[in-house]
């Protein structure tokens, strides 16, 4: 700060030096005319103390100081012609410091409110800020009962015709005033009754009056404005009705009531308004006094006086005296501190010094404050009957003009005055001084306020003496401004006539007379405001008008006297006590001057630089700095020598002790390093000859299995060889048998056809002749001859018959014989025959199907012949209109053909179109839906942050009242009574929101701790409800159209293998419907693509609002989907279509190809007439016989594989099994613990060696090798599966073998009683191995319920970090109390859980509360939380939390309770380790940031120049010790490596790494904002290397996704600024683009501070400067300067599933919780 220009931190700075050093309280006086900056100055000042001292007490005073800034300028501060945000009013804030100088407090006094301001502006001003911030929040639902509107339709906010102020949002300054009530402990129902008030102000305004006659006047009847003040204010309407048109006169014997005119009505409005403005005013100054007051003693303070500027307008008034007046007071006191007293030192102290002239304004403040002076005589006015304005200026002009000089009577006017100021002459107005004055209201008015129904009301109207304020009137020396003429009570009659003769003047005059003994008592420090302009222009300066106030103010004589002066000075005891250290034991003397006069000629060479007066010594500007260097100096250099000496002897100490533990160590290491070598080569020599036995046994075993198989294999292929050769002459052999039944039914059935055909023939032939002869014969049977020939014909055939009986008769006995003959040959032959019998009888049956057939052919034959010749007439006819036809199609063809192009073309351009407007519109979704999420984002952001506040709030409050309580109870069990105060560092976690009394505090507590749980569901929950809502509904449709696209692709599919199975077949007719299906299946295919689009879209960039089912998008991609599946059915039944058609016309053709139907059969035979075609039928057959037989060979040779395969697993499994049943006789010689080691470590060897094998084996193939992986873990899971069913039914047999076993136990005790001691035999008993008792754990701990206390004692109170962190698992005390409430849950005890519960929260708390500052502690108690949380979540119950859990636990869910609130409560516990965590962070780095990031030189030598026109000062603080950048990386990496240790969820550790990274850069950004030497180029590299450094560390530590670079953004884009051109328009486009992350006053600020380090640089021009305003001024962001460091992100704790099974933690002894037992 010393090597600053001239700045208000550097004043405020040397202040606070001074209070510390020397003990004395300081005052701060900023002074100047109006619009030159006071106000502003003063703010930067008290933020200065607040931010360097911090608060002495957990109540956070300096933000309630800073706080009390917007409140007051709401209320005083107003626009001008000459200041858009002038103070109307003056202040004196007394800032209380303890002993440690930290801030325990405040304290503010007021001096002359402006009340004419509130019911009259002249042109181009406006009323105080807090009207119109209430006009522009009209809209919000708490000010709807207030009935405002625009500031337009007020009277008393429209008559300066500017009722907007620009670059002003008055809605937004509405927002920080209630903020700033609410930090200062002013409740929401005390602000609205201050809005009811100032909304009843405004309505009042309005009220009208008609004149009945000169004399009176009357309200319009139900007047709206008057209406809606009474309601507001609660009072009577008839009754303010009336009294605002009359008024009571008394009188000693009687009281009248006098109507009024409308001016008259008019006034005694106004005067009401501004009474109840100033009463309220003084009411909320009073309330801000409480909040600010502190109990504790206060050791000294630094007050801030921010008082209205010398003020000159076109009209001044009785405001405008009293403000000159004022001014006139701190110019004496400014020269009576800065001229006169620094002279009469020099004097007094006999130092060479030559008298220096200067101005004095005594005389004017004579002629305003002296006996007869102008408040003298305007006082006397007052009290005259019929005194006026007129009279008070003639009583002027009579006393003091042409009497004194400074004062004069205007030319033109009667009614002014002209004073001549120390700043310039000001002409005075008479009209209205005695009104004001004398500040009269009517007390009829003020009695029907204080009986309204409105509490807050009369509370503005009590007299001061009531008040509790500790701050009252009285105590700060702020007198009340206005007082009601009325009679004195009779109680108190002479004070009240005392009081009430008091006027405005009067109490102003008393009040700026306190104000100067209470600068004069302090050390004052002056702050000169210079206005550059009269017309508040940015980047003017006139140079005349800054010269004239700075000669009006003295600031140039005050430049020549600092010059020639000694601004320090010390006594001579004071300086020896302070430099006792810079002097050596020679030096000292007893005479105490002469040795300072020695020390000061060795340390200042320079004899001008300092002048010895006669008690103190004098020295010029620097010198003391000079010294308090080589003292500081001086005391380094001694404590590193007292550092250096007491570590060589503790490091000494140490090396000691390590020598002797190394010697020792060493010796027993050495010992049993010689002990394990020799057990080595023991063991060495015995593995030795095991090897050699063990490779002879396996080599001979190796050989033996190898004979074996070689002998199987031999007898295996010699039978496969043998079974070959036996089929092969089989087949031969079958195969001949085969031809020749197939060549002796082909000859047979040959014969059969063509004697069937012969036969047919002569039938024909014979039925042809015997028809002629039938002819013939009828015609001879008509003549005689005829018959006489038959008769000769009939007696030659008798005789011939005869003779053929005969020789038949012969025959027959001839037959006979042979035929007995026969039947010996017949009755052999036939058993013969009948085989052949019925092989030929199913040929016979065909044969006569055959011959049917043959029968209907030749009728259908018969009838197509007629039908042929009936064709043959149609077929003329049809080819004439085939012909016709053909021309016709022909060219319909060629037309559709026409009409087919122009549609293709139609839809490409379609299509093209489609395809455009598809882009258009996802591009248009995507960015909707870009910036709807990012809005979600930010509100769901903001909702987060508001309910963590709130939370944070009510924990503060909650801990306060935890406090409060105690100090209760301490202060009712003391015998005396006696105020007692708690400590103030009891803990670091206080509400920054106090109470104006314990009482108020109380009170107000319980209603406030119910608010966090109010709104804790409506600020979070409800907007993730809906987005959780509207996920599963996304999720399910997407669902729903996976599966139904995977069935389609299933019958796609389906139907594709069939299509390829069928055979080609058919014609042209089955090839065009081949490509018709295959142009199907590509649309198909086209949409599913299609349909696969539109689900990524709706699965990978859906939105609430995007997709909600009434958005465009969402209707838009419906319609595309449902014509998409309607197409796809479309086509679906048009494949089913096809696929039939296919289906029938194969079964159609099929008969055709096959053999077995008996007529084609024969068909086919008959066609074979040549020996060719059966040869070709025989080769034919061949072919197929061989076909048959190698698929036989092939399936006889895989199953032989198969069988071998089989064979050699079946002889491990053998091998295998004798090896086990080796090791099971081995296990069981062991003892009971080494079984479970030693099967342990056979399946860990016999399972490497099956994964070495299968690697071996897959070892070309991995994805065999990963398909029996997967197999592996299958069967893995299978078997795991199999043996929890094996112990489930392990554990019922052994509880039914208790069972068993109790009984028989009962049955051998009851045949024992039944025999006789005698028969009893003693035998000798065997020593038996008794197994342990395997136990199965359910993952439960059970503790007695008095054993509570002790359980949360050992597991939380005392429990220490760092020792669980290293040597535990992480999270074990989570993991524990999750078990003991798994325990209360199974047991069903609700009181149990909730005792648990509620124990083990306050607990984290306590312990919190009582190690708040440890890193590690609270790290620890936030992963275990967090940690328990996700653990309820997990064992819940919920099908959300439980599908990363496995079997087991999934069975160790809660079953009785359901823990959700439980849940919330731990989640803002959660919350609040965090926000104490991110403060205990804040604490640790905020001292390295800044030296680390900007003031150590990372690079050497680029900022080796130092900036020019710099001045040095002295610095307040000491230096403690320099940290660099390696400082902070360290810090980091031991937060991250204590997170990790203590297992913190890694989502959690990415949003703490964000808030340090955060805190970093703000800090940063704002000390470079403060300081010019840091703003040039080579800084800004230096801060870019830093940041480098910075992303480094997160790559080094996978933290790049976590969001901790983009808080540094603002930072980076600030270095970048610093180092880019700064001279042309595009340099100022390429800033305005880069620097999107700062605001633009930061941008301007960090233009404004650089400052060049060589030649080769330029400032920045103002022209530059200006270009980047004018380029900003659209940007809409903040005009704060400085980031909020302070600002915590809001948290969230995303759910992290434990893989550790409950049943397998283990309790260490160490905890000491040896009375838990596991379940």
């Amino acid at each position: 700060m010393g090597d600053m220009d001239p700045h208000i931190f550097a004043v405020a700075e040397e202040a606070y030096k001074q209070m510390a050093r020397d003990e004395r309280n300081q005052s701060i006086i900023v002074s100047g005319e109006s619009g030159a900056g006071k106000t502003v100055s003063a703010k930067y000042a008290m933020r200065y103390f607040a931010t360097v001292s911090g608060s002495a007490s957990e109540a956070n005073v300096e933000e309630k100081v800073l706080a009390s800034n917007p409140i007051m300028e709401s209320i005083g501060n107003a626009k001008t012609t000459r200041n858009d945000n002038s103070s109307r009013f003056g202040k004196y804030i007394e800032i209380g410091f303890d002993k440690r100088y930290r801030i325990i407090g405040a304290n503010m006094r007021t001096y002359l409110l402006e009340k004419s301001r509130v019911v009259f502006q002249a042109e181009e001003e406006r009323n105080y800020h807090i009207f119109y911030q209430l006009c522009a929040s009209a809209k919000l639902p708490e000010f709807k009962m207030l009935r405002l509107g625009n500031a337009g339709n007020f009277h008393y906010t429209k008559q300066g015709g500017s009722p907007v102020i620009e670059g002003v949002d008055d809605a937004k300054e509405m927002a920080h005033t209630r903020q700033a009530c609410t930090l200062l402990g002013i409740s929401e129902s005390y602000q609205m009754g201050i809005f009811r008030i100032l909304a009843g102000i405004l309505h009042l305004g309005n009220v009208g009056f008609t004149s009945r006659d000169s004399d009176s006047c009357t309200i319009p009847p139900k007047h709206e404005p008057l209406s809606i003040f009474c309601d507001l204010m609660g009072v009577d309407y008839e009754e303010m009705c009336h009294w605002l048109c009359h008024r009571k006169l008394a009188t000693a014997t009687e009281t009248y009531i006098k109507p009024i005119s409308k001016l008259q009505a008019t006034n005694a409005r106004d005067a009401l308004a501004k009474h109840i403005y100033a009463k309220l005013f003084n009411w909320i100054v009073d309330h801000v006094n409480q909040a600010l007051h502190s109990a504790v003693k206060q050791h000294s303070f630094i007050g801030v006086l921010d008082i209205y500027g010398f003020e000159t307008f076109e009209i001044n008034s009785f405001e405008q005296f009293c403000i000159n007046y004022a001014n006139e007071k701190l110019q004496q006191q400014f020269n009576m501190h800065v001229f006169k007293l620094e002279q009469e030192e020099y004097m007094k102290e006999q130092i060479p010094w030559t008298l220096i002239d200067f101005y004095d304004n005594q005389p004017c403040i004579n002629l305003i404050e002296s006996k007869l002076g102008i408040l003298d005589l305007l006082d006397e006015e007052c009290k005259m009957p019929k005194g006026t304005d007129d009279t008070w200026a003639q009583k002027l002009y009579n006393t003091h003009l042409n009497k004194c000089a400074l004062f004069e009577k205007p030319r033109l006017s009667n009614k002014a005055f002209i004073i001549q100021h120390f700043a310039d002459k000001v002409e005075y107005q008479c009209e209205g001084f005695l009104e004001k004055n004398k500040d009269t209201v009517f007390e009829e008015q003020i009695k029907v306020l204080k009986s309204s129904k409105f509490k807050m009301l009369p509370e503005l109207f009590q007299d001061d003496e009531k008040t509790i304020s500790p701050t009252s009137a009285t105590s700060s020396g702020r007198m009340p401004l206005t007082r009601i003429p009325a009679k004195p009570t009779k109680g108190r009659p002479g004070q009240t006539a005392k009081e009430h003769k008091k006027t405005v003047g009067h109490q102003f005059r008393n009040s700026l007379h306190l104000l100067m003994e209470t600068l004069n008592a302090t050390t004052p420090h002056y702050v000169r405001c210079i206005k550059p302009n009269d017309f508040k222009f940015p980047f003017t300066f006139d140079e005349k008008r800054a010269v004239q106030q700075l000669r009006a103010c003295g600031v140039l004589e005050t430049i020549r006297i600092s010059a020639a002066g000694f601004p320090s000075r010390w006594t001579y005891q004071e300086f020896f006590s302070r430099y006792r250290v810079l002097m050596k034991q020679k030096d000292v003397l007893s005479d105490r001057k002469q040795t300072c006069k020695n020390v000061l000629e060795k340390l200042i060479l320079d004899k001008d630089k300092y002048q010895f007066g006669k008690t103190k010594i004098f020295f010029r500007a620097g010198q003391v700095a000079y010294l308090e260097k080589l003292r500081a100096d001086k005391l380094r250099a001694a404590c590193i020598r007292i550092q250096k000496t007491i570590r060589g002897w503790l490091l000494r100490k140490k090396y000691l002790r390590m020598r002797k533990a190394a010697i020792t160590v060493q010796r027993y290491v050495r010992g049993y390093q010689a002990r394990c070598y020799a057990k080595f080569l023991r063991r060495t020599k015995a593995a030795t000859i095991i090897q050699k036995y063990w490779r002879m046994y396996v080599v001979y075993r190796r050989y033996k299995i190898r004979r074996a198989a070689t002998i199987v294999l031999q007898s295996y292929l010699r039978g496969y060889l043998a079974r070959n050769r036996y089929r092969k002459i089989l087949r031969e052999h079958k195969a001949v048998i085969i031809q020749k039944w197939v060549r002796g039914w082909l000859a047979r059935a040959h014969y059969k056809r063509s004697m069937h055909a012969i036969i047919y023939l002569q039938c024909c032939f014979r039925r042809m002749m015997a028809k002629r002869e039938l002819k013939k014969l009828k015609i001879e049977a008509r003549s005689v001859e005829r018959y006489k020939k038959l008769h000769i014909g009939m007696e030659n055939k008798i005789m011939q018959l005869q003779r053929k009986v005969d020789e038949q008769n012969k025959d027959y006995k001839c037959l006979m014989e042979k035929l007995t003959n026969l039947e010996g040959i017949y009755n052999s032959e036939t058993e013969k025959l009948r085989n052949d019998l019925e092989r030929l009888q199913l040929s016979e049956e065909e044969a006569k199907i055959a011959t049917g057939r043959v029968l209907s052919l030749q009728e259908e034959i018969a009838k197509l012949r007629k039908d042929l010749e009936q064709t043959r007439s149609e077929k003329n006819s049809i080819e004439e209109r085939a012909d016709r036809y053909k021309q016709e199609t022909e060219q319909l063809v060629s037309n559709l053909k026409e009409e087919n192009t122009l549609l293709k073309q139609e839809k490409e351009a379609l299509n093209h179109l489609i395809v455009e407007q598809a882009k258009e519109m996802t591009e248009t979704m995507e960015k909707k839906l870009v910036e709807e999420t990012k809005q979600l984002e930010l509100d769901l952001n903001d909702e987060r942050l508001r309910y963590q506040n709130l939370l944070n709030e009510f924990s503060r409050l909650e801990e306060r009242y935890d406090d409060l309580k105690e100090e209760m109870t301490l202060m009712v069990n003391m015998p005396k009574p006696g105020h007692r105060r708690t400590d103030s560092t009891h803990s670091s976690n206080e509400s920054e929101y106090t109470f104006s009394s314990e009482i108020a505090e109380t009170e107000d507590i319980p209603s406030r701790t119910e608010e966090p749980s109010e709104k804790k569901v409506p600020l979070d929950m409800s907007l993730f409800l809906k987005l959780q809502k509207r996920v599963t509904e996304l999720e399910q449709e997407k669902q729903v159209m996976q599966d139904e696209l995977d069935r389609k692709e299933e019958q796609v599919l389906r139907s594709k293998a069939k299509e390829e199975e069928r055979p080609q077949i058919r014609g042209a007719e089955l090839e065009y419907e081949s490509l018709k299906r295959q142009e199907l299946e590509s649309e198909n295919k086209k949409l599913k693509n299609e349909l696969n689009e539109l689900r990524k879209a709706l699965s990978e960039k859906s939105a609430p609002e995007v997709t909600a089912p009434g958005a465009p998008a969402y209707r838009v991609l419906m319609e595309q989907l449902t014509s998409v599946s309607e197409e796809l059915d479309v086509r679906k039944e048009e494949v089913l279509i096809l696929r039939s058609q296919l289906v029938s016309q194969k079964e159609a053709i099929q008969p055709k190809n096959t053999m077995t139907d008996s007529t084609i059969l024969l068909e086919d035979v008959q066609k074979m007439k040549d020996k060719g075609e059966i040869a070709q039928a025989y080769i034919g057959l061949k072919e197929t016989n061989r076909l048959l037989e190698s698929q036989l060979q092939s399936q006889k040779r895989s199953h032989e594989n198969e069988a071998e395969a089989l064979r050699g697993e079946i002889q491990s499994l053998k091998e295998e099994n004798n090896r086990q049943q080796q090791l099971l006789a081995q296990n069981l010689q062991l003892p009971p613990e080494a079984r479970i080691e030693a099967s342990l470590q056979h399946e860990i060897t016999r399972l490497t060696n099956e994964n070495l094998y299968f690697e071996e084996l897959y070892a070309d193939d991995p994805k065999k090798y990963q398909s029996y992986r997967i197999s592996l873990y299958k069967r893995m899971i299978d078997l795991m599966e199999q043996l929890e069913k094996q112990d489930k039914t392990v554990r019922k047999l052994k509880k039914q073998l208790k069972v068993f076993a109790k009984k028989i136990g009962e049955l051998e005790v009851g045949q024992m009683e039944n025999i006789s001691p005698g028969q009893i035999i003693d035998e000798p008993i065997r020593p038996v191995n008794i197994p342990r008792k395997e136990k199965d754990f359910q993952g439960m701990l059970e503790y007695k319920k008095e054993d509570e206390q002790k359980l949360v004692k050992n597991l939380i109170l005392e429990l220490k970090p760092r020792g669980v962190a290293v040597n535990l698992i992480p999270g074990l005390p989570a993991y524990i109390l999750f078990m003991c409430v798994r325990h209360a849950d199974y047991l069903n005890d609700d009181q149990k859980v909730r005792s648990l519960l509620t124990s083990t929260i306050n607990s984290i708390k306590k312990v919190l509360k009582k190690r708040g500052d440890d890193f590690e502690t609270v790290s620890f108690w936030l992963s275990n939380t967090c940690r328990f949380l996700h653990c309820l979540k997990q064992y819940s119950g919920e099908e959300g939390f439980m599908k990363h859990n496995t079997s087991r636990q999934n069975e160790h869910c809660l079953t009785n309770f359901d823990l959700a609130e439980y849940r919330q409560v731990l989640s803002d516990l959660a919350i609040q380790i965090y926000q104490q965590l991110v403060r205990v962070l804040e604490n640790i780095l905020q001292p390295m940031i800044v030296s680390g990031m900007l003031e150590h030189e990372t690079i050497q030598g680029v900022s080796g120049v130092k900036p020019t026109g710099l001045r040095k000062r002295t610095s307040s603080i000491a230096d403690e010790g320099t940290y660099t950048l390696d400082s902070i990386l360290r810090q980091l990496n031991s937060f991250h490596s204590v997170m990790c240790q203590h297992g913190m969820d890694p989502e959690l550790i990415k949003q703490v790494v964000k808030q340090m990274f955060y805190i970093v850069g703000a800090i940063t950004l704002n000390n470079l904002l403060l300081r010019k030497d840091m703003c040039s180029w080579s800084k800004g590299m230096q801060i870019r290397y830093n940041v480098s450094q910075l992303e480094e560390w997160l790559r080094d530590k996978n933290l790049m996704n976590s969001g901790a670079k983009e808080t540094l953004e603002p930072l980076i884009q600030a270095a970048q600024l610093l180092q880019v051109k700064k001279k042309t328009d595009d340099d100022a486009e390429a800033i305005c683009s880069m620097c999107n992350a700062l605001t633009t006053a930061q941008i301007v600020k960090v233009l404004n501070l650089y400052t060049p380090v060589n030649e080769f640089e330029e400032r920045v021009s103002v022209s530059f400067i200006r270009t980047i305003q004018m380029r900003l001024r659209d940007r809409k962001d903040s005009p704060q300067l400085l980031m909020d460091a302070k600002h915590i992100f809001p948290v969230t704790f995303p759910f992290n599933p434990s893989s550790l099974a409950l049943e397998t933690i283990q309790i260490p002894a160490s905890l000491g919780l040896g009375f838990i037992s596991r379940v």
